[in-house]
């Protein structure tokens, strides 16, 4: 079964995946890939406005298959802007 590698960046440190997962095809890697940024998005930290990550999916020589990228940005807003109203 082929080994794929999926490594993490945060903007700040790189992880690079040493021991990969084995996978029997692309479906599986993208299934595997989805999971792993939903587990990173649930364990964004509450004391940020802006989070992103990419993740990068190579296979056993080293190619690049896939890239996924997830971001949070949280934006206070001025309440005292009113929204326009429907008119309708």
């Amino acid at each position: 079964m082929p080994r794929y590698f999926i490594d993490l960046h945060d903007g700040a440190h790189y992880v690079k995946d040493k021991v990969g997962f084995e996978l029997a095809d692309e479906a599986a890697v993208r299934g595997k890939l989805v999971r792993i940024m939903a587990k990173i998005a649930q364990e964004f930290s509450l004391d940020t406005e802006r989070q992103d990550y990419l993740a990068i999916v190579r296979d056993e020589s080293a190619g690049v298959l896939y890239r996924a990228h997830l971001s949070l940005d949280i934006e206070k807003v001025d309440r005292t802007l009113e929204m326009p109203r429907d008119e309708s």
